[in-house]
């Protein structure tokens, strides 16, 4: 079975390592140790296992592994393999799944795009120059050909345009877009290039200076510019498209850019509804606004899981924004949302799979959608999906690892599940209790018991019973619901 993990495949067959360019040079041993680490990804192997496996019945001494070792750093992101002192190495890279028969050079052209350079001189115009490039990649993410990078990890490399090659490797892309925003007054001055990682090439570039209310059309042409540029290197066909323009009112358009930024974030999500509310104020007819808007009211669910008027209300805003664009992706993941969480499963596969089908490289769209195939039975599926949400946001932290192990513990994947959440800064209530039911089907009762005790801590006013109706309930299949409640209950009389 070939491996796949990042911008690269493992060829066991052919004993081959594939990089971005074709073939890399590679040592039996060498791949011996990366096809072992690969196997057990984010799992620590010891020295004593590896030398068992790779030298078996040879004395070797330590720093031959360390040897090899040294040599997959050179060949990968050093990242991939973290030594873990006085135990051993692991492997953590992007998650690699099963190859399929397309080869390396056959897959998407994937692309990031770094954050446009605020040249206006002012630190408090960042959140344009941010906002100009999170709606480039939102464009260029509707191009089902081509793999775009979120938002969340491109962010990670603002400013290391002179590391672009270090870059691309690190986020698994061939193509990278560097580009600087200047405002003043009415007018905006925006450079853009569009960079071969692999031989540092120029493949594209161009200089704009128009006046501010042009942006659109700006961000229009720059899409369409790259889109084309990355069809014809990977000979592919695409359908050229151009958005209405969003809004004619600048001053709503920036609420909305100042919104995006906030929105990005887990913790700041929250923090984003009144530039949203100042943006539909000033022009009712902005979709985008809308539609962000009504994600952000629905998100309100995961803090007051008691009270689904969120849900509702987040509906209804999803409504506006779809009778003004019945394109709008957000308009559509803002519906199939709140629809799961209501348990009105057909209904949010439709709006969910509508969301997808307009912007296929979303990763908070494929999350979502994650969860809707959890919820409804099936888990390897929802994994699939969220393998492809994170590899176009490979940095971001948050809800990937939560989703993740909510998802290993439906599929009964139990100790998976728990090295997911050991890696949570902080796990929520939610996963707290599948978490539960992960220790206690490793029978690890006391960890298990210790964990119930957080629980209850956090809900002392309510019953177990209460606590897995409103954390839990969402699935189509009663029996799940019923086996976590047996499990926590047998769990308490046991501590």
């Amino acid at each position: 079975m070939d491996v796949d993990f990042g911008n690269f495949r493992l060829k066991r067959a052919e004993r081959l390592l594939l990089g971005p360019q074709g073939p890399l040079e590679l040592s039996a041993r060498s791949f011996d140790i990366l096809a072992m680490l690969l196997e057990r990804p984010d799992e620590v192997i010891g020295k004593t296992e590896l030398f068992d496996a790779v030298w078996p019945g040879l004395v070797v001494e330590e720093n031959t592994l360390q040897v090899h070792v040294s040599s997959l750093r050179k060949l990968l992101p050093a990242e991939m393999i973290v030594t873990v002192h006085g135990r051993g190495y692991k492997y953590a890279g992007p998650k690699p799944f099963e190859g399929t028969e397309t080869s390396l050079e056959k897959r998407k052209p994937s692309i990031a795009i770094l954050p446009f350079d605020n040249m206006s001189g002012d630190p408090e115009q960042a959140y344009f120059s941010d906002g100009i490039t999170e709606d480039i990649i939102a464009e260029l993410g509707k191009f089902k050909e081509f793999l775009v990078i979120a938002r969340n990890s491109s962010f990670q490399f603002r400013g290391k345009a002179n590391g672009l090659a270090e870059v691309a490797k690190k986020l698994g892309v061939q193509y990278v877009v560097e580009g600087s925003v200047r405002k003043i007054g009415n007018r905006v001055r925006v450079t853009v290039q569009l960079i071969d990682a692999s031989s540092t090439a120029h493949i594209w570039g161009e200089h704009y200076d128009r006046e501010l209310h042009d942006i659109f059309a700006i961000q229009d042409e720059i899409t369409q510019m790259i889109a084309a540029r990355l069809a014809r290197q990977a000979r592919t066909a695409i359908t050229s498209r151009a958005r209405a323009r969003p809004t004619d009112n600048m001053s709503a358009y920036e609420f909305y850019l100042r919104a995006l930024q906030l929105a990005a974030v887990y913790e700041t999500v929250l923090e984003a509804e009144p530039f949203l509310r100042q943006a539909v104020k000033l022009d009712p007819q902005f979709a985008a606004a809308h539609a962000v808007l009504g994600f952000v009211e629905s998100f309100k669910y995961y803090w007051d899981y008691n009270n689904p008027g969120h849900l509702h209300s987040g509906l209804e805003i999803a409504r506006t924004a779809l009778g003004l664009d019945p394109d709008e992706a957000y308009g559509h993941l803002t519906t199939g949302h709140a629809h799961l969480f209501l348990r009105q499963f057909r209904q949010a596969e439709v709006s969910l799979d509508r969301a997808v089908a307009l912007n296929p490289n979303d990763p908070l769209i494929l999350s979502i959608r994650a969860l809707h195939l959890n919820y409804t039975g099936r888990p390897e599926e929802a994994l699939v999906e969220i393998d492809e949400a994170q590899r176009r946001d490979p940095y971001a932290v948050g809800w990937y690892g939560d989703f993740r192990g909510i998802i290993l513990t439906t599929a009964g994947r139990y100790r998976e599940a728990t090295a997911c959440y050991a890696k949570m800064a902080s796990v929520p209530p939610w996963s707290l209790i599948r978490l539960i039911v992960c220790h206690s089907e490793l029978d690890e009762i006391k960890q298990a018991q210790d964990v119930l005790a957080k629980v209850k801590a956090h809900y002392p006013r309510l019953s177990l019973d209460e606590i897995i109706d409103t954390e839990v309930d969402f699935y189509t299949d009663p029996a799940v619901c019923n086996r976590y409640r047996a499990i926590l209950q047998r769990i308490d009389k046991q501590d």
